[in-house]
């Protein structure tokens, strides 16, 4: 059954999963994209527990670099032509396991890499055929929400839900 491991790499794509999927191009050819808070809450309270964050994306836009800077996220493979060439890649540089990582993703592209990890993961609004080689979908679509969901049901399947509760000061806990 995948995603008996725990879950040591969380691995995103961008475009569809971190965003809305919405590209934003000025008059002046300046790309921009749209993110929200609460998704980038998610990847700090990740990396706040330990885990690793790693973004893979077809895209090589600088908005993208500016977000994970702010966010404290180290590895970015940017105009990627082969995700699944090149989380097989950056899961060697790291030296974790392939059945210690999740992959989010929505289209086709991200197949290759979904299929490599051990925890495939679709966001609501993925193609049918990502949602299908998924073991989890969530609920939100991409850039709504949706890596704060993934975080969420990671930490509460590895039973550390209330271990992120807790960082926060949060009473109760839900296993």
């Amino acid at each position: 059954m995948p995603g008996t491991e725990r879950i040591r790499l969380l691995c995103l794509d961008v475009d569809g999963v971190l965003t809305d999927g919405s590209i934003w191009i000025s008059d002046r050819g300046e790309e921009s994209k749209r993110f929200h808070v609460r998704d980038g809450f998610a990847i700090r309270l990740w990396q706040r527990l330990g885990g690793t964050v790693a973004v893979i994306t077809g895209r090589t836009g600088l908005s993208v670099r500016h977000r994970l800077e702010e966010l404290g996220v180290r590895h970015l493979v940017n105009g990627s032509s082969d995700k699944g060439r090149d989380l097989e890649r950056l899961l060697g540089e790291l030296g974790i396991d392939a059945a210690s990582c999740a992959m989010v993703g929505d289209d086709l592209p991200d197949l290759p890499a979904m299929r490599r990890c051990g925890y495939p993961i679709a966001v609501a609004d993925a193609a049918a055929e990502v949602r299908a080689a998924a073991a989890f979908v969530t609920a939100r679509p991409g850039g709504c929400e949706a890596v704060r969901e993934v975080v969420e049901h990671l930490l509460q399947r590895e039973g550390r839900w209330g271990e992120a509760l807790a960082a926060y000061g949060a009473a109760g806990g839900v296993a």
